[in-house]
């Protein structure tokens, strides 16, 4: 019997899934590691925390292979996009990685602009706008704030990149991933030269580039003792998190549309053609898939909105099936309560680190039952800016599939249908980004012809959500006062931000 593993190098842990050629979950394993926050709007981890999980898991995972006629035909990873792996000539970590959600990079964001024209001219090179969690941003806040690691620097990788070293031996990253680092010429797919030029970046600090689905090593003798794994086990190169999530529930094709509703928000849309958003509102990056885009709006707090409700205002009472239960009593609209979810400033479409939350139209009328529902509708508007976005880049929708935490709430499946007007799709399994690196690594290796024929034999949708008319237009009158409120405060939001 033969299997792939995929591993997702996430956040707060690492999972590890063991598949077989017929998508079956043969084993699922996790080991967690911390975030490291030294300072506020500092988020750092230790990679060393990386291998030993993922050590960990592999060992796990290997040991289900009792059968010895059951071997791993092949590994391939997802991991945190844009997080920083600083190595010195001796391959060496100089200092923790700086990770996605750190916010430390206000100036060098502004100091990209800058030297490569503007705004609109770095679109231009790069398809996307200079946000925090980018990579390139944390590259010059090292030269700026800590000039003596920045003189060690002689490989910058990525958290999957730096596992696959420490698995292979041989440093890459993948165009999936490297869209994420604000140096690629996505269209293009290659590093820019232009903007590295401008920003006095050494381009042999970056590794070699190569397709997700490209082989690109095979576990080393060492790595083998280490984690059970054989020696000379294929390794496929594996891509970005959102990218690999997208593989796993069949976006693929253009027309399809996934909505994430996990600690973060996304929307992501697979497209042909590279046509980037005039004012980078949406991201522009190359798919997991050889030869397409995808564009993805993200919102900070979303699942974890709605966390922060049950931890905070809510009754301590209340599990998440008492949540969802209250919130399904309330009618759709809220009786005209709706949330803003800025909790920790926002990506898309406002790029507004001092944006912040709010509850309007608050009355005597509403009671906790209102305030979690509106947290879900208000989340949900939020994921509708990313959609209407997409609409505009010429995108026809056709599906919507729903994935994540919120995606298993049915009160809020029906809200997500209700306001996006579309049918919405429930997958039969939904594993995430860690499943589709195990299809990078089956059609990496040749044991399935293409990700047409993963999609079709392996990714399979259980129900789908109808919405209801009667709701439509409640929800597309209460999403134009949604519209119309950071615009009436963006102005006023620093004035609070202590």
């Amino acid at each position: 019997m033969k299997y792939l593993i995929g591993l997702d190098i996430g956040t707060s842990g690492v999972k590890g899934l063991l598949v077989s050629k017929q998508g079956k979950i043969a084993a699922s394993f996790r080991s967690g590691y911390e975030v490291h926050n030294p300072k506020s709007g500092w988020a750092e981890q230790d990679p060393e925390d990386w291998w030993q999980a993922t050590r960990e898991v592999l060992q796990k995972l290997t040991q289900k292979l009792k059968d010895s006629s059951s071997e791993v035909s092949c590994i391939s990873f997802s991991g945190q996009m844009h997080s920083s792996v600083f190595l010195d000539k001796d391959d060496q970590v100089i200092r923790p990685a700086i990770l996605w959600s750190d916010t430390r990079t206000s100036d060098e964001c502004q100091e990209i602009e800058d030297k490569v024209g503007g705004r609109k001219n770095l679109i231009k090179l790069t398809g996307n706008r200079a946000l925090e969690g980018f990579t390139a941003p944390k590259v010059l806040w090292l030269r700026n704030n800590e000039p003596e690691n920045y003189a060690k620097c002689h490989t910058l990788l990525l958290p999957k990149d730096y596992i696959r070293w420490r698995l292979t031996g041989q440093k890459n990253m993948d165009y999936s991933d490297a869209a994420g680092t604000l140096m690629l010429d996505v269209a293009g797919k290659q590093w820019n030269s232009e903007l590295l030029s401008a920003l006095q970046i050494d381009k042999s600090i970056l590794p070699p580039l190569c397709e997700s689905v490209d082989i690109v090593g095979k576990v080393t003798k060492g790595a083998a003792e280490l984690t059970g794994l054989k020696e000379g086990t294929p390794v496929v190169a594996g891509g970005a998190d959102n990218a690999c999530g997208a593989v796993g529930s069949g976006m693929i094709k253009e027309g399809r549309v996934m909505v994430s509703v996990g600690s973060s928000g996304v929307v992501l849309a697979p497209a042909q053609n590279y046509q980037a958003e005039p004012e980078g509102k949406l991201h522009l990056f190359n798919h997991a898939a050889p030869d397409s885009y995808y564009y993805m709006g993200v919102m900070l707090a979303a699942g974890q909105a709605l966390s922060w409700a049950k931890n905070n205002i809510l009754p301590e009472s209340w599990n998440y099936d008492i949540l969802n239960n209250r919130a399904s009593q309330i009618s759709p609209g809220s009786e005209g309560l709706i949330f803003l979810p800025y909790l920790y400033g926002e990506r898309t479409p406002h790029a507004d680190a001092q944006a912040r939350g709010v509850f309007f139209g608050l009355s005597a009328r509403h009671d906790k039952s209102h305030l979690a529902r509106s947290v879900m509708e208000g989340v949900t508007f939020g994921l509708k800016d990313s959609l209407e976005l997409i609409k505009k880049r010429g995108v026809v929708i056709e599906k919507v599939r729903a994935i994540g935490g919120g995606a298993k709430s049915k009160v809020w499946q029906q809200i997500i249908a209700d306001i996006f007007a579309v049918p919405v799709d429930l997958l039969e399994m939904e594993e995430g980004p860690a499943f589709g690196a195990a299809m990078l690594a089956g059609v990496g290796v040749g044991m399935f012809k293409d990700f047409s024929e993963v999609d079709k034999e392996l990714i399979k949708v259980r129900t789908t959500i109808e919405p209801k008319a009667e709701n439509i237009d409640k929800y597309h009158k209460n999403y134009q006062v949604y519209k119309s409120l950071y615009p009436a405060l963006k102005d006023i939001f620093p004035s609070i931000i202590e």
